[in-house]
């Protein structure tokens, strides 16, 4: 219990800072729902929370080196489906903000450009749906590339969804998607190749 007691006192706390739902949603790796739960039960609920796994990486994100190696260790899967399937890279996407030290490492490792995508949870509260996920046009363009998006977690596959079907909008051809982490346990999302280092599964 004492670390469910520790998300919830987590999440009030950056929600007392100002973030959304999303924000604290990809800031504790669970999903919307989780972050909800933890917003409005209090410690002693016995009402059972959302079946979820947190995820907390920070070992690796707080070195460097390390996150520079797992990196790599990424690049190495995503080059194996790439090849299997045999396409290309031209564009890495990471999606805000977790995916983009990965991305930026794993667009240095494949000689490729990086885009970054602000999905639309990182904008808008969970009763207001009218933000809207974005490129920056500070980095690639993505029209008649061949991508590869990046993340850190996938929970839903929702972000991933989102992300998808913004740069098919935009004339990208999207040949695999890479995270460090999936709780899903799916192959593909929105008929992306899905590529993972672990997949994290409920037995109950």
């Amino acid at each position: 219990m004492k670390n469910i007691e520790t998300l919830m006192k987590k999440a009030t706390e950056l929600k007392a800072e100002g973030l959304v739902e999303g924000q604290i949603s990809e800031e504790l790796n669970v999903s919307s729902e989780t972050v909800t739960w933890l917003l409005t039960h209090a410690e002693t609920s016995s009402t059972p929370g959302p079946k979820d796994i947190s995820v907390n990486w920070s070992m690796i994100g707080k070195s460097a080196f390390r996150l520079n190696h797992i990196s790599e260790a990424l690049s190495d899967a995503i080059y194996e489906t790439l090849d299997s399937n045999d396409c290309g890279v031209d564009v890495v996407v990471g999606i805000a903000l977790s995916g983009l030290p990965l991305a930026s490492i794993v667009a240095t490792d494949m000689g490729a450009d990086l885009a970054v995508y602000t999905p639309s949870k990182q904008m808008l509260k969970m009763e207001s749906k009218k933000a809207r996920g974005n490129l920056s046009s500070n980095f690639s363009d993505v029209k008649d590339k061949e991508c590869i998006i990046i993340d850190d977690v996938v929970t839903s596959g929702q972000t991933l969804e989102e992300t998808v079907e913004y740069l098919d909008e935009r004339g990208a051809k999207i040949n695999a998607i890479a995270v460090l982490i999936d709780k899903k346990g799916a192959d593909e999302i929105a008929g992306v190749p899905l590529v993972s280092l672990m997949k994290v599964m409920r037995v109950n």
